[in-house]
């Protein structure tokens, strides 16, 4: 048999050659002879072909055209190849083998010249002729001719020589133009035609052959054949019995192997089913391929069987029948364009329907959002199905809510599956579902059916108030989420600017989160004004306090009017705020808030304010008296820079040796310790007075440290800075024509340069005539710039004279 892509040619041991198509439809039939046929060839056109019998006769003609040649020999021909390009006048030649290796080529005159290509080696079993080499097989091994050069390029003998030719035919095959793969016995060899180096030629062949790769197999090669990078080989397959110990021949096997440089990898097995392989040999089976196509014919004496690549929909019957629902899925969309008997939509249904039957209710309804995609119809009919089940919990989280979207029908259904079973997935899907997908009155009525048993339940409360939210019922909803003091009342206060709504819940919302409450007034005064809340809060001074104490921290003038009333409120709640809020208060009354203080016996609070008011002494007395702390003695007296009040305090603490010791360490730098020294009685006991007395004389010598350092800074800036005068008011000034007098404002330079001109330039850049200047004092010779002079600028008493 030969395989062309257009058609199938097979050969009968009735000597009878068939042309069938693709699909083994008979489409012609030739008579050749009475006897089998040993080998048909055919040239790449398809339109001529070469057929040999066991009687010896060769027929080479053409199938569209009548010429031919017929030709008999005294001897079997076992094998016949026509030119690949026999189509071509100058390539009609075909080679015959027997005995001897035969070539036939046509001269000019129509005639056939014969040539005897090799002989001597036994019969020919195979021919393959690629481009300009042939191969063919004999009883010694693989010959290779160049027919460029009419030289045999290579010999690659057999390897088990043990095997009979006629019962272990060698099969051949060319990958390409250049490399021929040979499978015989058990053995497979790749050769590789190559150009020999023009150095290397001297007597011997252009070409030589190299062996890439060899590598043995498991059983005998019937037929090998190419599939990309790897080889389709038909075994020949012998199996021993375990009872009779005896060996008969098994289902032949087509096997897919990948080829390594010294080995080979299985890829895939499959044994092939023929009539009578029992009583078959290896000669008797046959592998052919068509170029270019995965399409594999075995042929046998009774069968010819067609195998080729599994496509996807293969692949996806292999899975599904394996229930892998899934990768047939995957399978199906990465390949959709290819499949044919597969839909994608079908294949998820059923993935979808086993999902369901196995349990897997979550993740069957998860796939219906990949599977059903926009189909609302398929959608709906889900629905059902789960809903029969009593599986709607499980479909409702992934039901489409964009812009494709089910009947409100379908969600008010599984809106009260849920409210039935399970009120925390109601209220979920009531927060997650937006308020249009259903039919918001209806599922209002329900809930508040549920209420009516539970009024008090949170969960339902919550729910009625989202529900009341999406229906634009505002007032409705903040009061449920007030009562539960939920936090989304603030959330729903600001996105529907419900401000007008609360001005009477200020209370309530300040119990629930004071401090979110008070920002969010504080945030929005314009909506709501700072007399009506503190109006509203006015029976809770402890949040009224809250909100002024925010307000104060805010602005200091907003609230000003309330500044009386907070010193109370600070007095009361927030003593510790109450101090500073009198120091950054301009509008405190002070006589109210010195009455307070004292009421309260508030002795800091007192103090400052009994300073603020001016009355210094009473409130260091208070220092003195009530806290008896004397380092805030001095600091206050230090703070108010007053002598008196440094003699109160010295008078105050005289007969206190404590008080004594801490004027000594700090009054240094404000008062002569000498006058408090002076006045310490005799004989008095003072703790750590020599340590004072250190730090005293210590403090002196930095203080004279520091003026000499000062004095020294001084007298070098001075310096400096005179030296730059200096050098200012000894450069030169340019004067050119451009210079005006500021008195008589004309030209400073004369028209006429023989005349004599006085000019005078002040250092302050001012210049005139000297004869526009007013006469010199006689007491004190010296000019002055009457401009600068009037604008008390100074005088600029260095001038440069000039003559002309």
């Amino acid at each position: 048999m030969i395989v062309h892509e257009k058609f199938l040619a097979l050969g009968t041991h009735s000597g009878k050659v068939y042309l069938l198509d693709i699909q083994g439809n008979t489409t012609q039939k030739y008579d050749i002879s009475t006897v089998k046929i040993n080998q048909i060839s055919l040239d790449e056109s398809g339109e001529h072909v070469g057929i040999c019998s066991e009687d010896g006769k060769v027929q080479v003609f053409g199938l569209y055209s009548r010429e031919g040649l017929h030709e008999i020999f005294d001897c079997p021909i076992k094998i016949v190849a026509v030119h690949p390009q026999f189509g071509r006048s100058n390539c009609k030649q075909f080679v015959t083998g027997g005995n001897k290796l035969l070539l036939y080529e046509r001269t000019w005159l129509s005639r056939w010249k014969t040539t005897v290509l090799h002989e001597g080696e036994g019969t020919i079993t195979n021919i393959r002729w690629r481009g300009n080499l042939i191969a063919w097989a004999n009883n010694m091994g693989v010959k290779i001719l160049d027919m460029i050069t009419r030289q045999r390029i290579t010999n690659v003998p057999r390897d088990d020589v043990t095997l009979r030719p006629d019962m272990y035919p060698c099969s051949l095959f060319w990958k390409d133009n250049l490399t021929l793969v040979i499978g015989w016995g058990k053995s497979v060899t790749i050769c590789s035609v190559k150009e020999r180096h023009a150095s290397e030629l001297r007597d011997l062949p252009s070409r030589y052959v190299e062996i890439v790769t060899q590598f043995e197999t498991e059983f005998f090669i019937s037929g090998i054949a190419p599939l990309c990078d790897q080889f389709v080989m038909l075994f020949f397959v012998k199996e021993t019995s375990d009872k009779a110990k005896k060996e008969f021949c098994a289902r032949p096997r087509l096997d897919i192997i990948q080829p390594l440089p010294d080995s080979s990898e299985e890829v895939s097995s499959d044994a092939i089913t023929v009539r009578g392989f029992q009583e078959n040999e290896c000669r008797d089976y046959r592998l052919e391929y068509a170029e270019g196509e995965s399409l594999f014919y075995i042929i046998s004496p009774r069968d010819v069987v067609v195998a080729k690549e599994r496509d996807q929909d293969d692949h996806i019957d292999w899975l599904l029948g394996r229930m892998k629902y899934e990768e047939a899925l995957m399978a199906a969309e990465i390949s959709q364009k290819n499949i044919k008997r597969h839909d994608v939509l079908d294949i998820g249904l059923a993935y979808i329907t086993h999902l369901v039957e196995k349990g897997d209710y979550d993740t069957a309804a998860r796939k219906c959002q990949k599977i059903l995609g926009k189909n609302m119809k398929l959608w709906e009919d889900e629905v059902y199905r789960f809903m029969k089940i009593g599986q709607l919990k499980a479909i409702s989280k992934y039901l489409p809510r964009g812009d494709l979207r089910l009947r409100p029908s379908i969600y008010e259904m599984i809106l009260d599956e849920f409210l039935k079973i399970d009120y925390e997935g109601f209220a979920t899907l009531i927060r997650e579902w937006p308020g249009d997908l259903y039919n918001n009155k209806t599922i209002v009525q329900a809930l508040k059916s549920h209420l009516n048993k539970d009024p008090n339940n949170r969960t339902l409360l919550k729910a009625l108030a989202e529900l009341h939210t999406y229906d634009q019922r505002y007032d409705e909803a903040l009061k449920i989420y007030l009562t539960l003091q939920h936090k989304e009342v603030f959330n729903l206060i600001h996105k529907h600017n419900l401000f007008r709504s609360i001005k009477d819940k200020i209370v309530l919302l300040m119990d629930f989160d004071t401090e979110k409450a008070v920002n969010m007034l504080l945030d929005n005064e314009d909506k709501i004004s700072i007399d009506k809340v503190v109006e509203e809060l006015a029976e809770r001074p402890e949040l009224q306090h809250v909100y002024l104490h925010k307000l104060f921290k805010r602005d200091h003038h907003k609230g000003q009017k309330y500044h009386e009333k907070q010193i109370s409120l600070y007095a009361e709640y927030d003593r510790p705020n109450l101090l500073p809020f009198l120091r950054d208060s301009t509008h405190c009354p002070l006589e109210n808030a010195l009455e307070i203080c004292q009421q309260r016996h508030f002795v800091e609070e007192t103090v400052f304010l009994l300073s603020r008011m001016g009355n210094s002494r009473r409130a260091l007395q208070m220092i003195m008296e009530e806290l008896s702390d004397v380092d805030k003695a001095i600091e206050f007296a230090k703070e108010q820079d007053d002598v008196e009040l440094w003699e109160d305090l010295i008078l105050y603490s005289i007969d206190k040796p404590p008080f004594i010791t801490g004027l000594l360490n700090n009054i240094g730098t404000h008062v002569d310790p000498i006058l408090l020294i002076h006045r310490i009685k005799e004989g008095m006991e003072i703790p750590n007075l020599r340590d004072s007395l250190v730090k005293i004389l210590h403090d002196y010598n930095l203080q004279i440290l520091l003026r000499e350092g000062c004095k020294k800074i001084l007298v070098s800036d001075s310096l400096s800075l005179l030296r730059k005068m200096h050098r200012t008011q000894s450069r030169g000034m340019l004067v050119d024509d451009e210079n005006v007098c500021e008195a008589c404002l004309s030209a400073i330079l004369p028209s006429d340069a023989s005349k004599p001109n006085g000019i005078v330039i002040f250092h302050c850049r001012h210049m005139f005539h000297k004869d526009c200047l007013p006469a010199m004092n006689t007491i004190s010779p010296v000019h002055f710039c009457n401009i600068c002079s009037a604008k008390h600028r100074g005088p600029g008493s260095a001038i440069l004279e000039m003559k002309k």
